[in-house]
């Protein structure tokens, strides 16, 4: 009988330097800043803004004065498979430094953070966005994650903020308001955070 020579096998360690640092947590709402520091105090930043209620900063300055506006809410939930449209709300109603909402419902139907929430979510039709810009309303607030999808998301902020609107995404609760009306006053607290491309905000809505 042949005599067994196998050889034994050892899998070479390889040395990994692993540089010694710290990181820096901090939360506020369902906004996180990381801020990791290596051995020598040096600093990168990880901003997380864009999560839960807020809005793209867009390269502008909240106006202190927005924090207060009167509100008022519109009920689009009936609208489905195509974008909300000028006819869809009573433009009228809408009037100058508002802070115009509106109710689909999408948020507390899909939960926030799905895929299908990211990329499926309403939207509201270029027409009707630039007639709230010829309104000159403050802030537009919508209860899922964008005014337009895709690559359309950013230039229409943009566009927005170049007339001095804000949008607020993912605000829940609207039907609440709608409960007692469409009326409301409305109190938009922004976190203010350096170098933040996106600021979490509370909105709290007085009936």
């Amino acid at each position: 009988m042949a005599k067994s020579t196998g050889k034994r096998v050892t899998k070479k360690r390889v040395k990994k330097n692993v540089e010694r640092g710290q990181a820096h947590i901090q939360s506020s709402f369902n906004n996180t800043i990381v801020t990791l520091t290596d051995a020598q105090g040096n600093e990168k930043k990880a901003l997380v803004g864009h999560l839960g209620t807020h809005f793209d900063v867009m390269n502008k300055e909240f106006p202190l004065e927005y924090t207060e506006r009167k509100g008022i809410v519109f009920d689009v939930s009936g609208i489905k498979d195509r974008d909300i449209d000028c006819a869809d709300i009573d433009l009228q109603k809408v009037k100058k430094d508002m802070f115009v909402s509106f109710y689909t419902g999408f948020i507390e139907e899909e939960g926030y953070g799905s895929r299908k929430y990211f990329t499926e979510h309403p939207q509201l039709s270029n027409a009707l966005l630039e007639a709230l810009l010829e309104k000159k309303v403050s802030i537009i607030g919508v209860d899922f994650a964008g005014v337009r999808r895709g690559k359309e998301h950013s230039p229409m902020d943009q566009h927005c903020a170049d007339h001095g609107i804000f949008i607020i995404e993912n605000l829940c609760s609207l039907h609440q308001i709608l409960e007692h009306g469409e009326n409301f006053l409305a109190h938009t607290y922004p976190m203010n955070y350096v170098e933040m491309t996106g600021l979490p905000c509370r909105v709290v809505a007085e009936i």
